[in-house]
């Protein structure tokens, strides 16, 4: 249970204002269809996150040395820091209508996906609880709760939710888990 309610917290938060939630706002504001794009959404973020999560738990599997709980959570200290950075839409969208709204939404989605402060997330959450159907359900549950308001809220969403301080909220809570790590793999507790 640990690992489906921090995982749906540490996405759910990192996600506002993410590149993907901007993509569906655009998505949205494009196609005026609501449940194809929440729909490849879903499929798009299964995907990704059940093969980052699979990754992390498959690579903390075989590196279970003291010096790898240090590395995961140092991972969770960098992505507070990347969090507080803003993100920007990529070109991604710009083709978006030549496939219809699910299979534009679900692709588009699975490649900004790719990199992105979530699925690094994903994998370190993977590493950390071994879970990788809590992990994939918990990461993929903070994308839907982020990005399902932004389809329907749109713009509006955007311009009333501070992101500042959200990216601070989100930043505090990866570098929580990160000094937790730090200290459990330390010994202290």
């Amino acid at each position: 249970m640990e690992a489906l309610l921090t995982s749906t917290a540490v996405v759910a938060l990192a996600e506002i204002g993410d590149k993907t939630q901007l993509l569906a706002i655009v998505l949205a504001t494009r196609f005026k269809r609501p449940w194809p794009i929440i729909a490849g959404i879903l499929a798009a973020t299964l995907a990704n996150h059940f093969l980052a999560a699979l990754l992390g738990s498959e690579v903390a599997s075989l590196l279970q040395g003291l010096w790898f709980r240090y590395l995961i959570a140092a991972s969770f200290i960098a992505m507070a820091l990347w969090t507080l950075v803003p993100d920007k839409l990529d070109d991604v969208a710009e083709e978006a209508g030549r496939f219809g709204a699910f299979l534009t939404t679900a692709i588009a989605f699975f490649l900004v996906e790719m990199g992105d402060k979530t699925q690094i997330a994903t994998v370190a959450l993977g590493a950390r609880f071994h879970q990788v159907l809590w992990v994939t359900a918990g990461t993929t549950l903070g994308m839907m709760i982020a990005n399902v308001p932004a389809v329907f809220l749109g713009n509006e969403l955007i311009r009333r939710v501070p992101l500042h301080v959200v990216r601070i909220v989100a930043a505090l809570l990866f570098l929580g888990i990160g000094l937790w790590l730090l200290a459990q793999t330390a010994g202290l507790f």
